[in-house]
């Protein structure tokens, strides 16, 4: 079971729900304002659909009182077959310290308990979340390895990298896909009992 917060620093990490609606804002800024400043592509989302990933209980928020200063969100793909964790953000002032890594290991305990025989996976150009994602089991993979879900690709539209993938019909792009699945950690796992 998904622990609803932890605290360290005097930060907060929990799924967010209709309480937290009053964030939507600042969150979409804090993204937009990352991906401009990173040159990258971050998808962007609608305030109504962060509104309902909140209601939906699929949404991890971090706050420093009330204080915003990270927020995830997770979505499934495929009839449930596929879930990515997104929209991984961390307010500049808070970032160095491990929080990033609380959101994202706190989304994908949300998705595995979520979504248990899902595979969990994520495009990122971002070493650090490369990084955690690594930590948490996920593997570098094709585009093909990831969801055929038209929808989920439509939502790479308004990256600024939507030409590349695009071009190459979907095979490339800068992002790197990144898969857990959990049938291939079962079986490690087992074969590491032997």
């Amino acid at each position: 079971m998904t622990e609803n917060n932890t605290t360290v620093d005097n930060i907060t990490v929990q799924i967010a729900d209709e309480k937290y609606l009053g964030y939507v804002e600042i969150i979409l800024d804090t993204i937009a304002v990352a991906a401009k400043v990173r040159g990258t592509g971050i998808a962007r989302r609608s305030p109504e659909y962060i509104e309902q990933k909140m209601k939906e209980g699929k949404a991890i928020i971090a706050l420093e009182g009330d204080q915003f200063a990270g927020f995830c969100y997770i979505e499934s793909w495929g009839n449930k077959k596929f879930v990515a964790n997104s929209g991984l953000i961390v307010v500049d002032k808070y970032r160095g310290n491990g929080l990033a890594k609380r959101i994202k290991s706190m989304a994908f305990d949300l998705s595995r308990e979520r979504y248990p025989n899902a595979k969990i996976f994520g495009l990122t150009t971002g070493l650090a979340v490369m990084k955690i994602n690594s930590e948490l089991g996920y593997k570098p993979v094709t585009f093909s390895e990831l969801t055929d879900d038209e929808s989920f690709w439509k939502g790479c539209q308004s990256c600024v990298n939507y030409d590349i993938l695009q071009r190459t019909n979907r095979k490339h792009c800068l992002c790197t896909g990144m898969l857990f699945d959990p049938a291939k950690e079962n079986t490690n796992k087992g074969n590491q009992k032997k």
